[in-house]
């Protein structure tokens, strides 16, 4: 979580399923299966979260994939759950993996080469 000096109070679907690492198809599923997950929509009849909706997005995540809880016994779990009281904090976006990069340096590249090379060699004799 990252500290700034502006707080967000609303988060787009996209933002959060971001921030939480689940597709918004998954987001819209769990609004229809959870009571308790209902954000807000602006004028044009788009979600906008709060930190609180994400905070409970993340616990029925971690009840879900993590605990390995059926739906309804997630719900049976947040019947007794009680939310954080608002921190404050700016949640942070999750930052999408960085393509691999290639190899600059010729030299290096070479070697490894010559490494691959090796070991392809002593795996033909091997077998």
């Amino acid at each position: 979580m990252k500290a700034t000096g502006i707080k967000k109070l609303y988060y787009s679907i996209s933002e959060v399923s971001k921030i939480t690492d689940l597709e918004q198809y998954v987001l819209r599923y769990w609004e229809s299966e959870f009571d308790e997950l209902r954000p807000q929509k602006n004028r044009a009849g788009n979600r906008i979260y709060t930190n609180r909706d994400i905070k409970l997005i993340l616990y029925i995540k971690k009840l879900l994939r993590d605990e390995r809880y059926t739906i309804e016994g997630a719900k049976q779990v947040l019947k007794s759950y009680t939310p954080e009281t608002d921190t404050g904090e700016q949640l942070e976006l999750i930052d999408a993996p960085k393509p691999k990069t290639k190899i600059k340096d010729e030299q290096l590249r070479t070697d490894v080469l010559e490494v691959k090379k090796f070991l392809e060699e002593l795996l033909h004799k091997l077998n």
